[in-house]
């Protein structure tokens, strides 16, 4: 692991003490100021850092590894956005305002199409790695991974691909969608589906 990689491990809690100052700062002296240093903190830096990052170290997807010398993008982008992941009540709010959502995922590269219904359950590993199209329902507790690591003698193997769900499309509660996943138009996928690595439906 290279010293960035260590270096970026420290992020969440970072963001956790930026917002933890932001609240003592809101409670002592409530404003504008301190609600947008609140709103900034949970919301605004782990995306600037996270596209200031991909600006510098893009994500390719393919096959690489994790323990080597070599600095591994996706591992950063990860630690970016992981306060999400464990503190999933963050997104859940935003999937409470029609639209939002939508948008916050476009605002970390992902392509996201019009009337896309998201239900608050929803867990996203890489939110910069999925395309959806038009008129899409995600169902509750629905999981989409745009990688996947398996271990590999003395290392991990990374596998990294974008899920691509196509227009008019129906995702079933309970399902989980893998790296290179594509769904095409006017599918409706079961409850509890489980779609593996670069499986089309």
């Amino acid at each position: 692991m290279t010293t960035l990689s260590k270096i970026l491990l420290f992020f969440p809690t970072l963001v956790l003490l930026l917002i933890g100052a932001a609240i003592v700062y809101l409670a002592h002296s409530p404003s504008i100021f301190s609600v947008l240093a609140v709103l900034l903190s949970i919301y605004g830096l782990p995306v600037l850092i996270y596209r200031w990052h991909q600006w510098v170290y893009p994500v390719r997807e393919g096959i690489s590894y994790l323990q080597g010398k070599e600095y591994s993008p996706w591992w950063g982008s990860h630690q970016i956005q992981t306060i999400y992941i464990a503190i999933p009540a963050l997104e859940a709010l935003l999937r409470l305002i029609p639209g939002a959502f939508s948008v916050w995922l476009r605002l970390w590269g992902a392509k996201v199409g019009r009337n896309v219904y998201w239900t608050p359950g929803l867990e996203i590993a890489d939110r910069g790695l999925i395309e959806i199209g038009d008129r899409v329902v995600i169902g509750h507790r629905v999981g989409i991974y745009s990688h996947v690591i398996k271990p590999r003698k003395q290392d991990l193997i990374l596998y990294v691909k974008k899920v691509k769900i196509g227009n008019d499309v129906f995702v079933g509660a309970g399902s989980h969608l893998g790296p290179g996943v594509v769904i095409a138009d006017g599918t409706f996928l079961p409850t509890a589906t489980n779609l593996y690595p670069n499986q089309q439906m």
